[in-house]
């Protein structure tokens, strides 16, 4: 398949290295502009972002919460047979508050009205180091699984397909209305559950609790400055979403 990126970060980095390794053909583009990619390992064909949108089949957007407004007018350029992928999450001390979401939009509802079109929520409840490091074949025994959320189920079918090409186990999360299932706060998140495990954590979210387990967890791992080991994010989360 033909795949466009925008966000040559970690998520967006890790991802164009896989699907170049499962024969896909990827464009990746920085938001800002060609030269911020200048100097940067990456795999895949670096490009303008007026050119990643062109003569692809998916398109997945990974920038930051925040910056997702500001590429509309990229978006608006993407034929409507174009799968459209986002991985990102709120985080309010980074994005800034936003007002709608505060006041209990789903996250996912509100890219998708500020993109203009709808999307398919995929990656955004993995730590990268899971997704570069933890994919294994299918029918391994514990194999991670992701959950994906999404109104369109053949876009889904196609975009669950493709995680499993990169080594995980998928659920369907159900629609984009329910994609707060996975998000920041809840117990599918970052957690490295088994397919089964994480079907069970997507019914035991609770959207009261989200933003305050959300934050619980940032704090915890701010207040020590030292790096922390992918494992020790994963039981954190564990403990706290668990709780």
């Amino acid at each position: 398949m033909r795949f466009g990126i925008i966000g040559a970060g970690i998520i967006g980095s890790i991802l164009s290295e896989k699907l170049v390794e499962n024969r896909h053909d990827v464009k990746i583009a920085d938001a800002r502009g060609i030269e911020r990619l200048e100097g940067k390992e990456l795999t895949g064909t670096p490009v303008s972002v007026e050119e990643v949108v062109t003569n692809i089949d998916v398109l997945i957007i990974s920038i930051p919460f925040y910056a997702l407004p500001s590429i509309r007018d990229v978006v608006d350029k993407v034929g409507e047979e174009v799968i459209v992928v986002d991985t990102s999450n709120y985080y309010p001390e980074r994005d800034n508050k936003i007002e709608e979401i505060e006041n209990g939009m789903v996250e996912s509802i509100w890219v998708s009205n500020q993109l203009g079109r709808p999307i398919i929520k995929a990656f955004n409840n993995i730590l990268a180091y899971t997704l570069e490091n933890k994919g294994t074949p299918e029918g391994t025994n514990g194999r991670i699984a992701i959950s994906i959320a999404g109104n369109n189920l053949s876009q889904k079918q196609i975009i669950m397909n493709i995680v499993n090409e990169l080594g995980f186990d998928t659920v369907d999360s159900g629609s984009l209305s329910d994609s707060w299932r996975q998000q920041p706060g809840t117990p599918a998140y970052y957690t490295e559950l088994t397919k089964e495990e994480l079907t069970k954590a997507l019914l035991k979210a609770n959207k009261e609790k989200a933003s305050f387990l959300r934050d619980k967890a940032r704090a915890d791992l701010s207040a020590d400055p030292v790096e922390h080991s992918n494992e020790y994010i994963v039981n954190l989360y564990r403990e706290i979403y668990n709780s």
